[in-house]
């Protein structure tokens, strides 16, 4: 029984290697909130190395009204060894978060202060193309908004890079439009070849709205493409 055992998981990790290295790494996002005067956000990924199999993570500070990154706000860990099969990863998460607790402490990072869902994807299928407007509704404030989101490419292959930037448009309950950009276009991210907007919140005070982005970058393994988040804020 446990010879049997033994091949079922050595069969299960081929398995799971081989899909791995056809599509990728594909990363989890986690969304662990704003302080609470909404000046900082942050949020989290985790994941399995395609190549080796290792689970890893990213955990994220942002300035928001700077649309940066806070001082030590990025921070990273990559297991050395294997994952488990039939792991997903979220240990290395546990692990970066709970040796980094002084980070969420110092921003008073509040994890159930998740600021207001304006819109989110279903799944990464439902998620709005590059360049397809994607309209929603704040049916608290009575606000309607649109957002487009412009890619912008260059080179090809391992010469590929890329960047994006954000039309976005509020209409009030009383009629009065204001339009705003977000994104930062002169960064050229390498090996990127696709973003999409999974996410939009605005934080608790409703000041300024964060932007979810899916990335769909060309994996390391030459096969597949390997799937990261980012975020992109805006101050209204």
């Amino acid at each position: 029984m446990v010879k049997r055992k033994s091949i079922c998981a050595a069969l299960f990790l081929m398995v799971w290697g081989l899909f791995s290295l056809r599509a990728g790494d594909v990363a989890t996002f986690v969304d662990l909130g704003f302080s609470p005067d909404g000046k900082v956000y942050m949020f989290a990924q985790y994941g399995v190395q395609a190549a080796t199999l290792r689970p890893w993570a990213e955990l994220f500070a942002v300035d928001v009204a700077r649309n940066n990154f806070v001082a030590g706000g990025r921070l990273s860990y990559v297991h050395d060894t294997a994952a488990v099969p039939g792991q997903d990863g979220a240990g290395a998460f546990y692990r970066l978060i709970s040796r980094n607790t002084s980070l969420a402490e110092n921003h008073r990072i509040n994890y159930l202060t998740q600021g207001q869902l304006l819109y989110v994807a279903l799944d990464t299928d439902a998620a709005a193309p590059a360049g397809s407007p994607i309209e929603f509704r704040d049916f608290a404030g009575g606000a309607n908004y649109k957002a487009t989101l412009v890619p912008q490419r260059e080179g090809s292959g391992s010469g590929l890079r890329s960047s994006f930037y954000i039309n976005f448009e509020r209409v009030s309950g009383n009629g009065s439009r204001k339009s705003y950009v977000a994104g930062s276009p002169q960064v050229k991210r390498p090996l990127v070849a696709e973003y999409r907007i999974c996410k939009v919140v605005l934080d608790p005070r409703g000041y300024s709205a964060v932007f979810v982005i899916e990335q769909k970058i060309q994996s390391e393994t030459g096969s597949g493409y390997d799937i990261r988040y980012m975020v992109e804020a805006l101050p209204l």
